[in-house]
């Protein structure tokens, strides 16, 4: 089998089948696509983001989770903005404060973790040392970036008064966002200009030369700590030589036979295998693909789940999430039958315009059949770049709840919850057996509605990856449910006859924007959802 890469942009995912092509394995791909990633789409991911990513490589006896979500610093506390608390996104992605301190700024930063991330995943799975793994991100870094149409709509959104700080303005933020991501007259850089980051080259150049310690404990973690002190932001120094990955035992479902394993709490692979349990109640393949009775017990499955994540799904070290009793099969048979006897669950939120969150991500297969599949962030970009260093902090602390006693709180040293859910599904026995599917999205609480379905289009409507990410789909977050321009008119008035709120949005492919890899008879394909501008590559 040929070793493949499926990820939101071009340059990464020709990055990663370079380092497979040099005879890397998959790890080592992801990690040479991740800095990559950091460099041609620097508001989605970045050396100050957070990540989780599984691996799994068969003939090393190896299977298993890594996670780097970035933590809430040591000097925070569960009351410090309970204050300030105005709402919630009605996707539930993001906590609205009066002054928007959690969204931009320096007080929106948590620690990072993608820089420690990357480097143990390489040092303890890979076989290339880090200065070659990165020799592609620096490389791009020095050449310049071209501006590509996601990143520029992403920048160019308005939220229109629903209480988040526009992008637009928080690349106003900084010095270096102000030369790097405008043009000479002010207005912002448009598809196909270049940015030209030179500060972030000399960073990559420095962390390829020194290692993770450089950034957690040397002369970037000064220069870091310097800013934050000099700025009002919480992040120390103690915090950032406190940094440590965890690593975890991937948790399992089953769905139609196959074997599911994706990310722990706080990420959001329970929540998935929660949203499949559900599903596989009911004969969707005998359904009519995205007729209204296939989008209401959607719908219905989604709700349910999005109830029990907002009561239960958070950081384990904190709080106590009854995983295996949301994820049994007495209890999605429960939630079955109520769908089955129409009730329909209540999700409340503000209703907040959405939000398609920063994210991405990255599946890789190589030829020895090791799979790797990794989801990175900057949550909500900050805004924040400290000068001379190029690259932009993380905006996590917008993701916990400022009210104290909720799943979410804030506390020191906390990791928010995340529906970040890197999956890897198995075909054969229990013990043993060969990844068959490698699935990861971007797109905040929108991520896992958004695999479920991709999942669902293969396992029930036979469809080929490619077709399964893009095919139209739908998110029910709330009371309301949400549909793609290309789902009918037709169905939309169904639905509403039904009962249901329904919102259009005026994206054809909107709500996730999940990527994969299928592996059939030796045999890979993949599909990259045309939303990201991205691509499935071969080696």
């Amino acid at each position: 089998m040929r070793g493949m890469v499926v990820a939101a942009q071009p340059e990464a995912a020709e990055a990663g089948v370079e380092v497979l092509r040099r005879g890397g394995n998959a790890v080592d791909a992801a990690i040479a696509c991740a800095f990559s990633q950091g460099v041609v789409d620097p508001q989605m991911c970045g050396l100050a983001g957070f990540g989780a990513m599984q691996i799994c490589m068969p003939r090393q006896g190896v299977h298993t989770v890594l996670e780097f979500f970035a933590r809430a610093p040591l000097s925070a506390t569960p009351e410090m903005w309970a204050d300030r608390f105005v709402g919630q996104s009605r996707d539930g992605f993001v906590f609205l404060l009066s002054d928007q301190s959690n969204d931009a700024g320096y007080g929106s930063i948590g620690t990072p973790g993608n820089v420690a991330g990357y480097a143990e995943a390489l040092s303890r799975f890979g076989t290339m040392p880090l200065r070659e793994v990165m020799a592609p991100a620096i490389a791009q870094a020095h050449r310049g970036v071209m501006v590509r149409p996601y990143m520029h709509y992403y920048w160019a959104i308005d939220h229109g008064g629903d209480g988040q700080v526009n992008v637009e303005d928080k690349l106003r933020l900084s010095e270096t966002g102000r030369k790097v991501y405008f043009r000479a007259d002010g207005t912002l850089k448009r598809p196909g200009d270049t940015l030209r980051n030179p500060d972030m080259a000399r960073t990559l150049e420095r962390i390829a030369e020194g290692g993770a310690e450089v950034f957690y404990g040397g002369d970037i973690a000064r220069e870091m700590a310097a800013d934050m002190a000099a700025h009002g932001g919480l992040i120390t120094m103690e915090d950032l030589a406190a940094y440590s990955v965890r690593e975890k035992a991937p948790v399992w479902g089953s769905y139609r036979g196959l074997r599911v394993a994706s990310n722990p709490p706080p990420a959001g692979g329970g929540s998935l295998i929660e949203l499949l349990g559900i599903l596989e109640h009911f004969d969707l393949a005998a359904m009519e693909h995205g007729s209204p009775e296939h989008l209401r017990v959607l719908a219905e499955a989604m709700k349910w789940m999005t109830v029990d994540k907002d009561a239960h799904m958070g950081d384990p070290d904190f709080v106590d999430v009854p995983l295996d009793r949301l994820l049994s099969r007495e209890h999605t048979a429960a939630l079955a039958a109520r769908i089955r006897a129409g009730e329909k669950a209540r999700v409340i939120r503000a209703d907040e315009p959405r939000d398609p969150p920063d994210t991405t991500v990255v599946c890789v297969v190589d030829g020895e059949g090791g799979a790797v599949a990794l989801t990175h962030t900057l949550g909500i970009p900050s805004g924040v770049i400290t000068n001379g260093l190029g690259f932009m902090y993380n905006g996590c602390m917008s993701g916990f709840d400022p009210r104290p006693g909720r799943a979410a709180s804030i506390a020191p040293g906390k990791s928010r919850a995340s529906a970040m859910a890197p999956t890897i599904l198995f075909d054969g026995p229990p013990e043993g057996g060969a990844p068959c599917m490698v699935l990861a999205a971007p797109g905040g609480t929108y991520i896992v509605p958004a695999l479920a379905q991709a999942i669902m289009n293969v396992v029930d409507f036979g469809m080929s990856m490619s077709d399964a990410v893009a095919a139209p789909r739908m998110v029910a977050l709330s009371d309301t449910i949400d549909l793609c321009n290309r789902i009918p008119h037709a169905t939309q008035a169904a639905l509403e006859t039904m009962g249901y709120p329904v919102a259009r949005s005026y994206q054809s492919h909107a709500f996730g924007a999940p990527h994969g890899l299928l592996i059939r008879e030796g045999r890979c394909t993949g599909g990259a959802d045309p939303q990201r501008d991205g691509v499935a590559m071969a080696a």
